[in-house]
């Protein structure tokens, strides 16, 4: 069998439903619908003529040939991965493009310290050619692990074993309501978390973990996966949510939105450097350390 591109993103689709035991989890890793899974699956067995593990209500487990298949599978795309990152060592060590992708709405955080890393690069690696895009969390992790970018930047609740992680700084976020919610002109000692609770909410579809868990009793829970169109539904008055302090509070102080009085760290995101695990390409890792000095700098 002559092994295509289109194989290969099969195969990688394979590994993370078996990695994350089940496509549920694994959807979320890929930024892909559970039936665009599911079709990956069937389309990799037919593809191969054998079948590669038992889905449904029983739960997932794979077939004695899925077993071998997931052997062979990592050892191919394992080895793709360590090649890139040498075949990109042949070129000249500080050139070339370096993908960098990039979580919305950091660039009203002063913390987020980007800019003085662009300054360094573009005085001591002026060949390097940083090719910056804005993308969700998840969409970032995967890119990573895919090879479709070098570097990320953002916080997600899903890690790939895959990708490495380096905590740069800490987002505060608060609870915010807009200007004509019920709690906005109410005084902060009458307002309790538990009234909170019981408005409707919109929060954002990659939290996992405790900052999911905590809107299992909100009422009429709304989601999105971008900050921006939050912000949008919680100015609306219609909902109440969590959303970066930097980036609400020129809507604060223009009397649009108001900042709630409930602490919690869960209302805190690490802001990470993601790069694949493993040897980079001299130009990636010094495009990653030249972000993380920028942000040392000024802790």
């Amino acid at each position: 069998m002559k092994i295509s591109g289109s194989d290969l993103h099969l195969f990688r689709v394979f590994e993370s439903v078996v990695r994350n035991g089940g496509m549920s989890a694994a959807q979320m890793e890929l930024s892909l619908s559970q039936p665009t899974v599911s079709n990956h699956l069937t389309a990799l067995e037919q593809r191969l003529g054998v079948k590669l593990c038992e889905r449904g209500r029983r739960g997932f487990s794979l077939t004695e040939e899925g077993r071998r298949v997931y052997e062979i599978s990592t050892e191919i795309t394992g080895m793709l991965d360590a090649n890139s990152a040498r075949l990109s060592c042949v070129r000249s060590a500080l050139a070339g493009k370096v993908g960098v992708g990039i979580v919305d709405c950091l660039a009203t955080d002063p913390s987020f310290r980007i800019a003085d890393a662009i300054a360094e690069l573009s005085e001591t690696a002026p060949e390097i050619e940083l090719d910056l895009k804005i993308m969700r969390p998840n969409d970032i992790t995967k890119a990573v692990a895919e090879n479709d970018i070098d570097v990320g930047i953002g916080g997600s609740d899903i890690k790939v074993a895959s990708v490495q992680y380096q905590i740069i700084y800490r987002e505060e976020h608060a609870v915010f309501c807009g200007s004509t919610h019920p709690l906005f002109r109410r005084d902060d000692e009458t307002i309790t978390s538990a009234e909170c609770y019981g408005h409707p909410w919109v929060h954002r579809g990659y939290w996992y973990g405790i900052r999911r868990h905590r809107f299992d009793n909100a009422a009429a829970n709304r989601v999105t996966f971008d900050i921006e169109a939050q912000l949008l539904m919680v100015l609306s008055g219609a909902y109440l949510g969590v959303l970066p302090i930097h980036f609400a509070s020129m809507f604060e102080q223009q009397g649009r939105l108001r900042r709630l009085p409930i602490a919690d760290e869960a209302y805190s995101a690490d802001i990470e450097v993601a790069t694949r695990a493993g040897e980079q390409a001299a130009n990636v890792a010094y495009v990653r350390d030249a972000i993380i000095k920028a942000h040392r700098m000024h802790l």
